[in-house]
């Protein structure tokens, strides 16, 4: 008997593809959903059922799906070149996103440089900053440490795995990763590894990255971190003044800022920029993701003139960054961004933001009395619900359990797509949603926390 195109589909997928942060033997025993299109915040299947994107396709989409300015700059631009590098040459689309990224991003950063995503934006950072303190005027060679955070996840290539915190993805390389991390700890105020409490705490977890940066004073490279919320931590919001006060500290003793805003930037927050909410200006921003509003990969690190100045020189000087990425600065990638940029602009999506933050905050606050709900994080429209086994202890579920894994598959059933981290559950959703779409969204989640933590209530009770 033949197979329906959908079965050959799933057939061939378990047969060949290795899916990412996917454990095998579960993806082997499910039946995969295969998704054939999508439109607006909606993302449809091959049998033609309809899913709210509630994680915007993992933290990128923006505007929508097949939004009609991005498709057509992406039209537009197939007539004319598909990809040209920039190596030896230029053209327009990159020339065009890097100025209007210079215009937009916090004052003073005034150099691009292109990569591929969110992993290469943050490497190429880090080599930067490396590369900066042995190459300016006069060269502090001793600067080999980085500074990064308990729970930081800054993509998957090895530089990026050495600065990372999140022991589940990174232990097992620990032979390859290069040994000079400093690692301070989490601004995890739900789990305060201080044992302090907000706002009586004062915000003493500064008062470690001041002692570990004073303890490697000449020796630290720079401090990376990413703003407002650490993603893969489990949506970890940081308290107010915590940025701002880590941009102090980086200033005072000497050293630089790298802000990794990969999946916090373009409008996630509530601002173009997550540092612009607490009026920082870091030595490196780092952008992908939402760059191109999620049509394609696209990153690009953003620096000062300081930092450009140690690399200007000529072929004999020795001072290039010798670093690249084939499709870096793509013009199909270029175009859309700017596209994208254009309709943040037209569409104000910045400024319609207020009342769906609000709106989602409001939604979230009806979930704060269930058993299993520990604790509820928000930072613009991004959000995360920590459920845990004793709220009384804030113990967590057993790792075997996959309570997270199981509420988000309840979900699907609704016509909800959300993916956990650990056991918590992660909001982000395009930009574009609506405040009845956010509703639904909730109260779906509600659900779903019933009918898999709670069963013996009747659901809707």
């Amino acid at each position: 008997m033949s197979l329906t195109r959908q079965e050959q589909l799933r057939a061939w997928d378990h047969a060949h593809v290795w899916h990412p942060f996917t454990p095998q033997v579960e993806w082997s025993e499910s039946d995969p959903l295969v998704i054939d299109r999508g439109e607006g915040v909606y993302l449809y299947d091959t049998e033609g059922r309809r899913y709210l994107d509630g994680v915007g396709s993992l933290w990128c989409n923006v505007h929508g799906h097949r939004h009609p300015k991005l498709d057509q700059a992406l039209i537009d631009q197939i007539g004319k070149v598909a990809h040209s590098t920039l190596l030896g040459v230029t053209h327009a689309p990159a020339i065009d996103l890097a100025r209007k990224l210079v215009e937009l991003a916090p004052e003073g950063l005034t150099r691009v440089f292109y990569s591929d995503d969110g992993a290469t934006a943050v490497e190429v950072a880090l080599k930067m900053a490396f590369q900066y303190w042995r190459q300016k005027s006069e060269p502090e060679p001793g600067r080999n440490y980085f500074l990064a955070f308990g729970g930081a996840y800054h993509g998957d290539t090895l530089g990026d795995v050495s600065l990372g915190g999140v022991d589940r993805f990174h232990t097992m390389f620990e032979p390859l990763l290069f040994p000079t991390v400093l690692r301070a700890a989490s601004p995890y105020c739900y789990r305060c590894p201080l044992g302090l409490t907000r706002p009586s705490c004062a915000t003493a977890c500064l008062d470690e990255v001041d002692r570990l940066l004073e303890a490697h004073r000449g020796q630290v490279a720079a401090v990376i971190v990413e703003p407002l919320v650490q993603g893969a931590a489990g949506m970890i919001v940081h308290p107010a003044g915590y940025l701002a006060g880590l941009r102090d500290l980086t200033r005072r003793h000497g050293t630089f800022l790298i802000a990794d805003e990969v999946a916090v930037g373009f409008g996630k927050t509530g601002s173009l920029f997550a540092s612009n909410k607490e009026g920082v200006t870091p030595d490196f921003l780092c952008l992908a993701k939402g760059l191109t509003g999620g049509y394609l990969p696209l990153a690009a690190t953003l620096t000062t003139e300081e930092v450009y100045s140690a690399f200007y020189g000529t072929a004999a000087a020795g001072k290039t960054f010798y670093h690249g990425h084939t499709f870096a600065g793509n013009p199909l990638g270029a175009a859309v961004a700017l596209a994208s940029l254009q309709v943040f602009e037209d569409e104000q999506t910045i400024e319609r933001l207020g009342p769906k933050i609000d709106r989602l905050a409001s939604k979230l606050a009806t979930l704060a009395d269930l058993p299993y709900v520990g604790d509820i994080r928000q930072q613009g429209l991004i959000a995360g619900i920590e459920l845990v086994e004793d709220k009384s202890t804030r113990r967590s579920f057993p790792w075997e359990s996959q309570v997270g894994a199981r509420v988000c598959r309840a979900a699907r059933k609704f016509g909800l797509l959300i993916r956990p981290l650990g056991d918590v559950i992660v909001i982000m959703p395009p930009l574009a949603i609506e405040a009845d779409e956010l509703d639904w969204m909730i109260d779906v989640i509600t659900t779903c926390l019933r009918e898999v933590l709670m069963p013996e209530v009747e659901v809707g009770s």
